[in-house]
């Protein structure tokens, strides 16, 4: 009865801060776009199908993740959801980065499910905003190519610094507390690949943070790539 009740508190310790996350995201984005000069008018209906395009897309995108087995151990996985995600938000804004993510999270949940309790999804959300809410707020101070790069670049420094962070400091913890495993037993993966680490913040720092930079280098790259090319025909007009 101890137990349960322990795993009750625990649970619902961790929604608690998944909706206190979620929602401060959404508040600071909402306050940015605030005072961003030059906001596009789009109607509700055509935001809320833009916004669902991208979810859909950045979904698929999601569940075509893959490890790189030579960078980290096989559970953390790279994919190129938060692409999608980037033009949404150079289009219509922050606001719409973080509505986007938290839409792209409910669909994988509803094809695919959780293997993680949620805590991976959790992640895979706060991270990604990490990456994408930054760069939004940058690009739409200026919109021109100077001010993309910059948020890019931006955007890719703090979620390297705080992907990396939130895994030390909940993710890991959490993920052992999930899979009944001793801390040590992770760091022993991490240093199967790499026989520099040693402990969580060894660990972060060789196996997280690369795969955290290389995801925000590659969706940055794709983005210059892409956004000029498919803002017309995706989104209808100039931008």
């Amino acid at each position: 009865m101890a137990t349960l009740l322990q795993q009750m508190k625990e649970n619902l310790g961790f929604l608690a801060m998944c909706l206190l996350i979620i929602a401060a995201l959404s508040v600071a984005a909402r306050i940015a776009e605030h005072y961003l000069p030059d906001k596009r008018k789009v109607t509700p209906a055509k935001r809320i199908s833009i916004v669902g395009i991208c979810a859909a897309i950045a979904t698929v995108l999601h569940m075509l993740d893959f490890p790189l087995l030579f960078l980290a151990p096989e559970f953390y996985k790279l994919d190129f959801s938060e692409l999608p995600v980037m033009l949404c938000g150079f289009y219509l804004g922050p606001s719409a980065t973080v509505a986007c993510e938290a839409v792209k999270i409910v669909l994988k949940l509803m094809f695919k499910g959780t293997s993680t309790a949620f805590v991976g999804d959790f992640a895979n959300f706060t991270v990604g905003c990490s990456l994408v809410l930054p760069a939004t707020i940058i690009y739409h101070l200026h919109k021109t190519r100077k001010s993309a790069v910059v948020g890019l670049v931006v955007g890719t420094a703090v979620l390297t610094a705080f992907g990396s962070a939130f895994n030390a400091i909940y993710l890991l913890p959490k993920f052992a507390q999930l899979y009944n495993l001793p801390l040590d037993s992770i760091i022993a993966m991490g240093q199967q690949i790499h026989a520099s680490i040693s402990d969580v913040s060894t660990f972060v720092l060789l196996a997280v943070a690369p795969l955290n930079f290389i995801k925000g280098a590659a969706v940055s790259v794709l983005t210059m790539l892409l956004y000029k090319r498919v803002a017309r025909p995706l989104f209808g007009n100039n931008t």
